[in-house]
This record gives structure tokens, sequence and C-alpha cells, in this order.
């Protein structure tokens, strides 16, 4: 090979790279623009037919007249109460669960088909976790059909959720962190307590989010264990039954003959606002404890 046509040979390669490079980059950029513009559009289409439902009446008001007039408050607050209690159950558990997967726990067989059934957990249907709260919670605990039943399952249901995201983040924080740690005489528990925990926070909160989000929108699991179809007055204790907007809004859209299409949006707006507010409420969290880590 001549000298002359080294150069040559390489700036070839280089340009077939460079073009592959744009390629890639160009067929990336089109997957995020065909999985985003039509979220934006769905988006879009709910606030403008749901805003001229908005008013302080439907936010605040009972429902009436078969759920053609009034308001929603009897479903926002029983969401409230729902993901509340999943959230009171569930986290705890999910983030001790964690704790022990990737703190304290041996990588044997044992727990190795522990993550596993995690994760086949993860993918079972909402509707399975609603019968199965239907025959512990409702039936042989005899909670009926009430808001802690439905919190329990919806618990369930997020435990897989938490109980993974957490233990990854905690996997993430770097083991000279334990190390240093423990050579200046710290336990294991006061390392994970004072040091690991504050440093996967971030990560911990994410799945949390999830989980909670998803457990905001089901419908099927509390179809069996706590949601009403019309109760237009708020609950006054956990044994009580609730409205919620994911099975509001599927009585209204599917049940209810000639219901006016704005108050449908509008339900189907007020559960989005709820549920993108609790992720910009974790977002900002999520920075803040983002900016205090230290790697």
């Amino acid at each position: 090979m001549t000298s002359t046509g080294e150069p040559r040979q390489y700036r070839a390669s280089a340009g077939s790279r460079l073009l592959a490079q744009r390629f890639g980059f160009a067929v990336l950029a089109l997957m995020a623009l065909a999985t985003v513009v039509p979220i934006v559009l769905v988006v879009a289409h709910i606030v403008l037919q749901g805003a001229p439902a908005i008013s302080w009446e439907f936010l605040s008001g009972v429902p009436r007249e078969g759920m053609r007039q009034g308001g929603i408050l009897p479903a926002i607050v029983g969401t409230f109460y729902l993901t509340l209690g999943t959230a009171v159950f569930s986290v705890p558990l999910g983030v001790a669960a964690a704790i022990y997967l990737a703190e304290y726990a041996r990588e044997t067989a044992w727990t190795r088909l522990i993550r596993v059934a995690i994760i086949n957990l993860a993918g079972i249907p909402s509707v399975v976790y609603g019968l199965f709260g239907l025959g512990l919670f409702v039936l042989f605990l005899r909670f009926g059909t009430s808001i802690l039943a439905a919190s329990l399952t919806l618990s369930i249901m997020t435990l897989p959720v938490i109980i993974s995201a957490s233990e990854e983040a905690l996997r993430a924080v770097p083991q000279a962190f334990r190390t240093v740690s423990v050579s200046l005489g710290g336990t294991r528990w006061q390392t994970i307590r004072r040091i690991v925990l504050p440093q996967a926070v971030p990560g911990i909160l994410t799945g949390v989010i999830l989980g909670l989000e998803r457990a905001a929108g089901e419908t099927a699991p509390i179809l069996f264990t706590g949601a009403a179809f019309f109760l237009p007055r708020l609950p006054n204790s956990p044994l009580d039954a609730t409205m919620a907007l994911p099975y509001h809004l599927f009585v209204i859209s599917t049940q209810v003959p000639e219901m006016p299409l704005r108050i449908q949006y509008g339900t189907a707006l007020v559960l989005i606002a709820f549920v993108l507010g609790m992720n910009l409420i974790a977002t900002v969290i999520r920075s803040r404890a983002r900016a205090r880590r230290q790697w």
C-alpha cells in the first residue's frame, strides 16, 4: 500500500462512520418523535376538550342528577386517600425489602429466585391483583369494600416496582462510601442509614413515584375492593367505600347514557393533572437530593 493510499482509505472509512452515525441519530430522532408526538397530541386534545368543564363547582361539588351535573370532589378525595394509603403501606415495606436484598442478603439461589419472582410480579395484570384483594382483604379478612382493602391491594401491586427501583438505586451507590464509613467505626446499619440511603434517595423516589402513579390511575384493582359506582359524599373512615377518578371516568364514559362529553374530558384532565402534580413534586425533591449527592 502506498503512503498516499493510507490517508485516502482512512478518510473514506471515517466518512462512512460519520454517515452511519448521522443515520443512526436520524433514526433515533424519528423514533423519539413517533413516541412523543402522539402523547402530546392526546394530552392537548384532552386539555382542549376538558378545559371548559373545569370550574370551582366542578372541582368542589358532588355529582348530581345521575352524575350528569355537579362536581367530582368525592372522586378527587377518594383518589387522594387511595394513593396516600398505598404509599403508607408500600413505601416502607418496599424500601425495607430493597435494603435487605441490596445490603444484607447474600448472593444465593434463594435471593436470585426472589428477584425473579419480584420481576414476574411486576408483570401480572392488575385485574389479577383485584381478584386477589377481593378474596383476601374483602372476604377473608372482612374489611369489606373499603379504602383500606383497596389501598392494601394497590400496595401489593406497586411493591415490585418500588423494590426493584430501590434496590438498583442502593446498588448504584459506590462501594467506597461503605468502606470508608466502616473503616471509621460505623456499623452496617449506621452506614446504610446515614450514607447509603441519602445518596440513593433520587433513585428510590423515582421508583416510588412510578408505583404510586400506576396506583392512582388503576381501575381494575379498586373495582373489586373499594370503588363505589355513585357515592355523592366524602368517606368518613378507612372502612368506607369511595369514589375514585379512574373508576368514575370509566363509569361516566361507558355506563351513563347521554353523559356530556365535556364532563368526561374534564374528569380525564383532572386525573392527568393529579398524576402530573405528583410527578412535579417528586421531580423537585429528586433534583434537590441530586444536588446534595456527593458523586
